[in-house]
């Protein structure tokens, strides 16, 4: 679960880093790129330039047929083929059309090599430029007729405002795009565009736009066509302004290049109106370098399987096994072995359970140690008189036995049997040997009080809270009598507070009790009901009626308030008060709790059986519904009906 996070943030951090360096990459590209592309074309242009401007141009464009013009021009013109990159120039004379070009790959001529032609599409571009305000223009543009394709310094010559011609230098384009434009580098993409987008230069010569310098390239030919989105075409024009304003600055930006999300960097060239692109992949560039990454990382899971033991270790010292003592302590007093040494604790929450355990532990075993020499007193004493009473005496030697027997001492079995017969039945399951749960019974005349409790805990701390209740139940009855059942749990409520006022329990103990009770008037044909968390349901097969009890149980913190609700005995329906131990058992398919509403369903299905049949498919329900799963807590269920 640690790697899940550290692996998704180191991923994290690690596409921030190449992103931050894929930046600083690509912003170098294509800023040195630019010088690379500026250097040599602006020393072709300006070479280019001063040609067109030289005297000797001029004179001779007055008098093309003039032989010594036209050997002075040559001569010049020849000085200058030797200083160009290209060793390459072209003059085209706009009277005539004719074109001069010499380079090293032919021989020298002073004469032209072809004359343009208006008419012919392949000559356009001289008439467009000649058009043209601008002072001159770099083309890319196969020359079908000298069968070469070449970046073409175009440096219009006027003469008094008129174009009389135009002169300039040319690179081959294949040396271009090896020098200036190919990076060598995996997954860089180095392009130069126009301000129109027309793409000048790029590794693909199939994507050159071709005469865009002095006519209107295509829009396949522009770098428009290869972005996949209005959005992303916007933020490239939004960054072309940008470097146009800050020529000395690359733009950034994020764009998807023919389906590839890609980095790309954007450098202007003022001198050219040309704009330098950088595209980058920074999955497939090395823009960083990836051998220090299995290092770190062999490193970081070393770190975090340290962390990770150290943890461990410290939870086990500290959490795991103080609870595992306390645990086998437990286990021990629960199976009657009161001998045992409970762990000290610390001064945290398994302290507290520690030592409050200690002390229950204590209690538990004087009480037992009180009971058994009580109770081998009396089987010396009776030894001789009662060999049924000694035989019982000999199996009380198990303290939980004992309790045991005490507790279901306390159960009002044989009285209810007498009363009321086959009008009611008691499910009394506790969870271990003795249990929390409890139920009274109190006759006043012909009618009688009914009730069931649950007090915190189970097993032996259950048990002795079932004592203190009893005893808590019995003077709340003798001060205000069975026939208000509100007033003896208001009563009862008092007299749990008052026990356990000088008992220094801590917050982590539990000493809260639920309880219902139900006075029956059989002379008015009516019951009293009131509960503390605990609620009366009522069905006669039809439907299922709850009638819900206090919120507040019987010694909780804050002091409840108790009311007595008044139900008419309807013949043919049955009434229940249960504990939490049946709605709260595990069971079913996905291990959740019983449940009211299942609760419910079940009464109400079974509500016109007879009482004790009732009982037994109760108890079919729960067992059929728990399967393999141990019981949870104390379950009792006590059911009574008047026919």
């Amino acid at each position: 679960m640690a790697l899940i996070p550290t692996v998704f943030l180191g991923w994290h951090a690690m596409e921030q880093v190449r992103e931050h360096f894929g930046r600083a990459y690509a912003d170098n590209f294509a800023l040195l790129s630019r010088q690379r592309i500026l250097a040599p074309v602006s020393r072709e242009l300006a070479l280019s330039s001063r040609l067109a401007h030289s005297e000797v141009t001029r004179q001779w464009l007055q008098d093309e047929a003039d032989p010594a013009k036209r050997a002075m021009f040559f001569r010049e013109a020849e000085g200058y083929r030797h200083d160009l990159r290209s060793h390459a120039y072209f003059l085209i004379v706009a009277n005539s059309g004719n074109y001069y070009f010499n380079d090293d790959e032919k021989a020298f001529s002073d004469q032209p090599r072809y004359r343009l032609n208006p008419q012919d599409p392949n000559d356009s571009w001289f008439y467009s430029s000649v058009k043209s305000d601008a002072e001159y223009n770099i083309n890319v543009n196969p020359d079908a007729k000298l069968h070469v394709t070449r970046v073409w310094f175009n440096v219009i010559v006027r003469e008094a405002g008129k174009p009389v011609a135009i002169t300039g230098a040319s690179l081959d384009l294949s040396d271009f795009l090896r020098e200036f434009v190919g990076s060598g580098e995996p997954g860089v993409t180095p392009m130069i565009i126009d301000a129109q987008g027309a793409i000048q230069a790029h590794p693909d010569p199939a994507r050159i736009a071709y005469n865009s310098g002095t006519t209107d390239a295509n829009e396949n030919a522009k770098i428009y066509s290869m972005i996949g989105d209005a959005a992303g075409k916007t933020a490239l024009q939004q960054a072309m302004e940008a470097a146009r304003a800050q020529p000395a600055q690359a733009h950034t930006l994020w764009l998807r290049l023919q389906g590839a999300r890609q980095l790309v960097s954007v450098a202007y060239v003022p001198e050219l109106h040309w704009y330098v692109l950088g595209a980058v992949d920074l999955h497939a560039a090395r823009v960083v370098d990836m051998t220090w990454v299995w290092p770190a990382l062999v490193a970081l899971l070393l770190l975090v399987g340290g962390l990770l033991l150290a943890f461990g270790l410290a939870v086990n010292r500290l959490v795991l096994r103080p609870i595992r003592n306390l645990q086998q302590s437990a286990r021990a007093i629960a199976d009657g072995r009161y001998d045992v040494t409970l762990p000290v604790g610390g001064a945290d929450e398994v302290g507290d359970l520690s030592r409050a355990f200690g002390v229950m532990a204590a209690k538990v075993r004087s009480h037992t140690a009180e009971l058994e020499n009580k109770v081998r007193e009396r089987t010396v004493e009776l030894e001789a008189a009662n060999r049924a009473m000694a035989a019982v005496n000999k199996k009380l030697g198990d303290s939980i036995d004992y309790a045991s027997l005490i507790q279901q001492a306390i159960l009002p079995d044989r009285q209810m049997a007498q009363s009321l017969g086959l009008r009611h039945f008691v499910m009394w399951k506790p969870r271990d040997v003795v249990g929390g749960d409890f139920y009274v019974y109190r006759a006043d005349g012909d009618n009688f009080l009914l009730g069931v409790m649950d007090c915190a805990g189970h097993g032996v701390p259950g048990a002795l809270m079932t004592m203190l209740v009893r005893a808590a139940v019995d003077v709340a009855l003798a001060e205000a009598g069975p026939a208000d059942p509100a007033a003896v749990l208001t009563r009862t409520d008092a007299a749990i507070r008052a026990m356990l006022r000088d008992a220094q329990f801590p917050d982590t103990v539990a000493t809260n009790t639920d309880a219902g009770l139900v006075y029956i008037d059989r002379s008015q044909g009516r019951l009293l009901f009131a509960g503390a968390k605990i609620s009366l349901y009522e069905s006669n097969g039809d439907a299922c009626r709850e009638h819900k009890g206090a919120r507040r149980a019987l010694g909780d913190k804050r002091q409840g308030e108790y009311a007595n609700i008044e139900l008419p005995l309807a013949q043919g329906s049955s009434f229940y008060m249960t504990t939490d131990g049946f709605l709260d058992q595990a069971g079913g398919e996905l291990g959740y709790g019983f449940g009211g509403t299942r609760f419910a369903e079940m009464l109400r299905q079974n509500a016109r059986l007879p009482l004790a049949a009732q009982c037994d498919a109760f108890e079919q329900a729960l067992a059929q519904y728990r399967g393999d799963l141990p019981q949870r807590d104390d379950i009792t269920i006590l059911s009574f009906r008047f026919e």
